[in-house]
């Protein structure tokens, strides 16, 4: 872990410096449209929206609309807690340099690290799982390829889907912040034509136009026998009890959340990036980059959901994913469901035209939410890394930047390289994907984490605090950042009860079901703990004190 020259004992021995370097070597690459699309795209409403959304089946009676609207709400506070904390200390590395400099080093490294690394590249077959059901499979079975479909379906297919994403997304991240942010940009805007050509055809389709769509194309493509509509509702009768889409019940609606999060806790997804943003102290833009790619998708989001009522049913959309999932589940008496592959409500709308070539076009451009979203694996968890190395706890090789492009590329190599081993393990021992289940648990900590760091911060850091553009703000006479902080940790410790304790296990994370998850994820933080007390001590002997480093600012 050396990387400091050290002179001889005695008279003439240089000291390191405090930094690995004088200034981090990363430029303010992007404006806050990049930062409000990177946002966008972190809780994008196709891959994991509809993704996450497929769940919520298994809470009948909650109402999905109240649902996302509450969750809205309660997401506005954390991104105003996280705008407020980028404007007082506006660097890379986000959650671990603000915890670091308020929590302390320890805690700041071992939290912020164990979610932004060690969780990240769990992400990975996760990613490739969402390319395949939602690009690789309908397409295939769209275009008649049968044999590739299937393909897909096999360990090879898993372990290759996986692969396509680790070499795109690491071909983006090293073409530098700024050309990333272009292709980020292109995707958006060709995504949004291909939504609003979804949302056109559902618009202008009757409820019977699609039910013959859909028993035409479950026919053609898949062999599925006459009115597969019907048999849809009726294979996923036999598991899962429907309820009518106006029912109001606030319990159910409160049940609904943690399942929400799987794609709406990401808003503030790009605060790790802020030293990279251009005008980031000024509270309002990373509050607003923040904000509207919450709301947009919220906007969005209740779109969608409101024309599939319209237009697909309820009832079908519902019936759809419980069919699917718990035949995929093997839940007992749950039958094989007539169209066999994840219900993608964007091939659905695609059949509402009875032409080949544009279902197959529509497809390729909705993909595209896909790709400009895929860079998020690695993008923000790499400067995680990098300012944890740049503060000399990890090896100095892992903050190494390219001269060019500016990319963290020893950064990028700590990602990739376990990534590569988890998606083998994924792809050919199904039996380990059971440690995946608390992913979001623990990046919901890491940010709790940090919002207690925000909560303290007045008192913690009074210097820091006193001088940022958010000393004023009180309510009350107690500080802002502080009074919205407690309502979102509040917010995330109810998430937090519900994956570990819920009685009925809607989430399939409870620590009594998911044990393997859990001794995994401690086992990450115990790991984490040794790697920090082995830097401490390596560096000790250097001459570096890591605790003073970790009270100061590092210019970027």
């Amino acid at each position: 872990m050396a990387d400091a020259t050290m002179g001889a004992p005695g008279a003439g021995a240089q000291r390191p410096s405090l930094f690995l370097r004088n200034a981090t070597g990363l430029v303010k690459a992007w404006s806050t449209f990049d930062a409000f699309v990177y946002s966008f795209w972190s809780i994008n409403l196709i891959t994991l929206g509809l993704y996450g959304m497929s769940y919520v089946y298994t809470v009948p009676d909650g109402q999905i609309l109240a649902g996302i609207l509450l969750f809205g709400v309660l997401v506005t506070f954390l991104v105003i807690t996280y705008a407020m904390l980028v404007s007082v200390m506006p660097r890379t590395g986000g959650d671990y340099a603000w915890q670091s400099r308020i929590l302390g080093g320890p805690l700041g490294f071992v939290l912020s690290i164990t979610g932004w690394w060690f969780t990240l590249f769990l992400w990975a077959p996760i990613y490739a799982n969402i390319l395949i059901v939602q690009f690789f499979e309908p397409l295939a079975y769209t275009l008649g390829w049968s044999s590739v479909a299937t393909f897909f379906g096999s360990h090879n297919g898993t372990f290759v889907a996986c692969l396509i994403v680790l070499a795109f997304v690491s071909i983006v991240v090293t073409l530098g912040m700024e050309t990333y942010a272009r292709i980020q940009k292109v995707c958006f805007w060709i995504g949004l034509v291909g939504l609003a050509v979804v949302c056109g055809l559902l618009l202008f389709a009757s409820p019977s136009d699609f039910q013959n769509a859909f028993n035409r194309e479950a026919t053609s493509l898949f062999g599925a026998p006459a009115n597969a509509y019907q048999a849809t509702i009726t294979a996923a009768s036999k598991t899962f009890a429907f309820t009518d889409f106006s029912h109001i019940a606030f319990g159910p609606i409160l049940l609904l959340l943690p399942w929400l999060a799987f794609y709406m806790l990401w808003p503030n997804w790009g605060a790790t990036l802020y030293g990279e943003v251009r005008g980031a102290k000024d509270v309002r833009k990373p509050f607003w980059s923040m904000f509207w790619g919450l709301w947009v998708t919220v906007g969005m989001v209740v779109l969608v959901l409101v024309l599939i009522v319209k237009t697909m049913g309820w009832n079908f959309y519902q019936s759809s994913n419980a069919a699917y999932w718990n035949s995929a589940f093997a839940v007992s008496g749950a039958p094989a469901p007539p169209v066999p592959i994840w219900p993608y409500p964007v091939m659905f709308a695609g059949w509402l035209v009875d032409n080949t070539f544009f279902q197959a076009l529509l497809i390729i451009v909705m993909g595209l939410w896909f790709f400009g979203w895929a860079g998020t694996l690695f993008l923000s968890s790499t400067r995680v890394i990098f300012a944890a190395a740049f503060d000399r706890v990890l090896p100095s090789w892992a903050a190494n930047i390219s001269a060019k492009r500016r990319v963290p590329y020893g950064s990028l190599i700590l990602m990739i390289v376990p990534s590569i081993v988890v998606s083998a393990i994924w792809a050919y021992q199904p039996a380990f994907q059971s440690v995946f289940l608390d992913a979001t648990a623990v990046l919901a900590l890491t940010f709790l984490a940090t919002v207690i760091a925000a909560i303290i911060l007045p008192w913690r850091r009074k210097d820091l605090y006193d001088a940022s553009p958010i000393a004023h703000w009180k309510v009350g006479g107690l500080p802002l950042i502080s009074v919205v902080g407690v309502i979102t940790a509040i917010f995330l410790l109810f998430l937090l009860f519900e994956w570990s304790f819920n009685a009925s296990d809607l989430y399939f994370t409870t620590f009594t079901a998911t044990w393997s998850s859990v001794l995994y994820f401690a086992a990450t933080y115990v790991l984490a703990i040794v790697i920090y007390v082995a830097a401490r001590i390596i560096r000790g002997r250097q001459g570096i004190d890591l605790a003073r480093i970790h009270h100061e600012i590092p210019v970027e």
